[in-house]
């Protein structure tokens, strides 16, 4: 509890955007925040007052971190199982906890715990474990010889029909860890030296949508609605609210199916179920993450209650907040990180964003500027979609490119 506030203090470990933007959700609640940050630069570490430098991966440093928080959780779910089951252990409070990230940690984990909900996925196969000699299943401990995973992987591949898509059982984020091959000498390379891996059958996507619920200890739930995700080499580029091709059926599946998995695996906090929505109408899990995500950061002006105050709320058990939209459309853009030699220069950027559209909002994450990288995202409000959606990436890609973008009339 903090002595000058009379509130509790949370521990977020990781500093990276959305412990920044979890922070500034913080203020307004009297909310003080801890961060394990791996470096005084990180972008959340520049605007919090109580940061720690230290290793997620060393309980030493976990443990010492924690001492004074009332509440310790993530903005990533790299920390080993081990270290957050020992935080347990010793009587700290870590939420979501080990028993639920393990499933946003593990994908072989995710999938077999999927199948024994009923909850509908692609086919798939354990590369890694002595399941990966039968049709398909969840993961076993012990790796099996190299002849055994190819002749796996050619039955699976017989069965469910090529190309496939591999997957980095853990570690995987942002188009990374996913590799589509069209015959087993195509994988060679990774069986030979890649990580552990899975193989899913190749959906056949329409597109893709994300659920995002929220679930505190109580057993409150909130979701908000259902968004598009558009993606690009694997990079989210555009979350639109609500999902504009989606039936309302879909929507409420959606909804009652990332509600139901959060209940069922027992996740406190925020939960993001990412899907495929198939040609032929239906939906298969893609994704799960417990934490704020991505397909939320349109929720800080988009929704009564941001998906950043929400994890508070639930991981404090405070009752929820209120999700309703704050309008019919609300778009978010990425800005990915554009040429080095970008003008003018970034102040200048965003000097001439705010005057060409003063109601875009803009969310820099203090990151240096790297092409290819999450450097910032913008939200643009409205009535009509298209002029919504138009204003919000014309906007990101000024912001990334400068004068290379232009800035097109999209009023």
């Amino acid at each position: 509890m903090d002595k000058r506030t009379g509130l509790p203090v949370v521990g977020m470990v990781g500093a990276g955007q959305l412990a920044r933007m979890t922070q500034q959700a913080a203020i307004a609640l009297g909310q003080s925040i801890r961060l394990l940050a791996d470096s005084p630069d990180d972008g959340a570490a520049l605007v919090t007052a109580d940061v720690e430098v230290g290793d997620y991966r060393s309980l030493p440093d976990l443990l010492r971190f924690a001492e004074g928080c009332d509440v310790v959780t993530f903005d990533h779910e790299h920390v080993p199982g081990e270290h957050i089951r020992a935080l347990a252990a010793a009587g700290v409070t870590v939420l979501p906890g080990a028993d639920a990230l393990m499933f946003a940690q593990n994908k072989a984990r995710m999938r077999a715990r999927m199948a024994e909900l009923a909850v509908p996925g692609p086919r798939w196969i354990d590369l890694s474990a002595a399941g990966a000699a039968g049709a398909a299943g969840g993961p076993t401990d012990s790796r099996i010889d190299g002849a055994e995973v190819r002749a796996a992987l050619a039955r699976f591949g017989q069965d469910v029909g090529w190309p496939l898509v591999l997957k980095a059982i853990s570690g995987g984020y942002d188009g990374k860890g996913v590799w589509v091959v069209d015959s087993v000498a195509d994988a060679e390379e990774l069986l030979q030296s890649g990580p552990p891996l899975l193989a899913e059958e190749k959906a056949d996507i329409d597109f893709e949508i994300a659920a995002l619920v929220a679930r505190s200890p109580f057993g409150q739930g909130a979701a908000w609605p259902v968004v598009e995700t558009v993606q690009q080499d694997g990079i989210c580029t555009e979350v639109i609210a609500p999902a504009p091709r989606l039936s309302a059926e879909l929507a409420d599946r959606a909804s009652q199916l990332a509600l139901s998995i959060a209940g069922q695996l027992g996740v406190v906090g925020v939960l993001a179920v990412e899907f495929f929505v198939t040609r032929s109408g239906g939906l298969l899990v893609n994704e799960l993450a417990m934490r704020p995500h991505n397909s939320g950061h349109w929720t800080i002006e988009g929704s009564r209650t941001s998906q950043f105050e929400q994890h508070l709320r639930a991981v404090l058990d405070y009752p929820l907040g209120s999700i309703a939209q704050t309008a019919p459309v609300v778009v978010m853009a990425n800005v990915l990180g554009g040429p080095a030699d970008t003008t003018p220069a970034l102040d200048e950027r965003v000097h001439h964003l705010m005057a060409r559209w003063p109601d875009v909002k803009i969310h820099l994450y203090g990151k240096e500027f790297r092409p290819g990288r999450k450097v910032a995202h913008v939200t643009a409000l409205g009535d009509d979609l298209e002029l919504v959606r138009g204003r919000a990436r014309a906007a990101a890609d000024y912001l990334s490119r400068g004068d290379r973008a232009g800035v097109p009339d999209h009023d």
